[in-house]
């Protein structure tokens, strides 16, 4: 195996790794994750000779990586924008300001 193939194997497993770890935790009820990882890359450095397969197989992980950061990332955005979450209590105080500003009250309907 090529010195930069070796450097790109290490940097591949190193990120997925990462990313599992930061994404699915580190705790024991996790572990599998880490240990299925470790297996596949074991297995397919000892079995595969073929370097369009290792190549494949490293693209295949750094797919996955770019994977679950990105979708970790598109649920990050949902909550900081507010979509993934219930907006009518946020909703209530804000005619409750509003109305409060210019002296009003909010009807019963409105109360908490």
């Amino acid at each position: 195996m090529g010195s930069s193939l070796g450097e790109a194997t290490k940097m591949a497993y190193r990120n997925l790794l990462k990313a599992v770890k930061k994404h699915l935790g580190k705790e024991e009820r996790n572990n599998h994750f880490t240990e299925f990882i470790s297996q596949e890359f074991r297995n397919s450095l000892q079995q595969s000779s073929d370097l369009s397969s290792i190549q494949h197989k490293l693209k295949l992980a750094r797919d996955y990586t770019l994977l679950l950061n990105s979708v970790h990332h598109q649920k990050d955005l949902l909550f900081s924008y507010n979509i993934a979450v219930d907006r009518s209590d946020e909703m209530k105080k804000v005619l409750g300001k509003s109305a409060a500003s210019v002296g009003l009250k909010l009807p019963e309907v409105y109360q908490p």
